[in-house]
């Protein structure tokens, strides 16, 4: 009994130490920035989230007392001509330029992907229809897109995440459109159509299945393209009009006091900033895991 439990007490200590052999010893720099880049992101995410933890102050309180005054241990990053702590401003104001941001996204990853992978997948007369207004949205910039309908909608959550994903469609449909042209001819897929599977059967268990990374990776770096052009449609007026204003709207504010109170919209850029440069390298470290080629390398 006691070498039958002394063997395996061996056979575990092996199997950990292979584990453990197999982390990397090493990191470079690309692997810190990525994991810095997961944490700053994460921690916008948990400030939208759960504003209330982290934000010292109410967003509303004014204190007549504490004008315009500069970053101090009291007021991280100051306080506004109204009296309001900036910090607390950001923290709360990230939660509509989130929701913005993943809820056009999604929105516009669903609509374009849904009308590149039939297109792709039909192809024929629905085919050069669907691109041939793909064609005619990818003509128009997709800030001057969103700039159009946010302005015909007016101001108001909804239409701004309408604004911003219908700027994104035509990306995302032309994305799913080449990668289901090149997935649906090969020998795999010939395979399932001549042992009988259904369209239907091959469309959404083979073809959909091995599409996906690429609108992933894109959907990944596109949160970051929809943060920054729902802050420049905010900056214009054409934002969401709330008592909490979002980091747009902030940076619309803070404009006319950047001689005399420059952190008043320097932080809320510097949150954008931030929030943008970790998505992209997030997504640009996905889209190297997800790629073969990459992954063979």
């Amino acid at each position: 009994m006691k070498d039958v439990l002394s063997a395996r007490t061996i056979g575990l200590r092996h199997k950990w130490h292979l584990r453990i052999t197999k982390i990397p010893r090493t990191w470079n720099a690309s692997e810190i920035l990525v994991y810095l880049a997961a944490i700053m992101a994460l921690f916008i995410i948990g400030c939208a989230l759960f504003p209330q933890w982290i934000a010292p102050y109410a967003p509303t309180a004014m204190l007549a007392d504490q004008i315009m005054h500069a970053p101090s241990k009291s007021h991280l990053f100051g306080t506004d001509y109204f009296g309001r702590d900036v910090f607390s401003l950001v923290v709360y104001g990230s939660r509509d330029s989130l929701v913005i941001g993943f809820s056009s996204v999604l929105a516009g990853g669903i609509i374009g992907g849904s009308i590149g992978a039939l297109s792709g997948y039909i192809g024929g007369v629905i085919d050069t229809i669907f691109m041939r207004i793909i064609d005619v949205l990818m003509t128009i910039p997709g800030i001057l897109l969103a700039l159009a309908i946010a302005a015909a909608l007016g101001p108001h959550l909804f239409n701004l995440i309408f604004a911003v994903a219908a700027a994104s469609i035509p990306q995302y449909a032309r994305v799913m459109r080449g990668q289901i042209l090149s997935i649906k001819n090969r020998s795999f897929i010939t395979a399932s159509r001549s042992i009988g599977a259904s369209s239907m059967r091959i469309f959404f268990r083979h073809v959909l299945t091995n599409a996906w990374s690429p609108l992933l990776v894109m959907s990944t770096i596109g949160l970051g393209a929809s943060i920054l052009v729902s802050a420049g449609l905010s900056f214009l007026g054409l934002g969401v009009l709330k008592e909490i204003p979002d980091w747009g709207s902030l940076l619309s504010q803070g404009r006319g006091y950047l001689t005399v109170a420059w952190w008043i919209c320097t932080f809320p850029g510097l949150a954008i900033t931030l929030f943008v440069i970790s998505v992209n390298l997030i997504g640009d470290k996905l889209r190297d895991s997800l790629d073969p080629k990459q992954r063979r390398a």
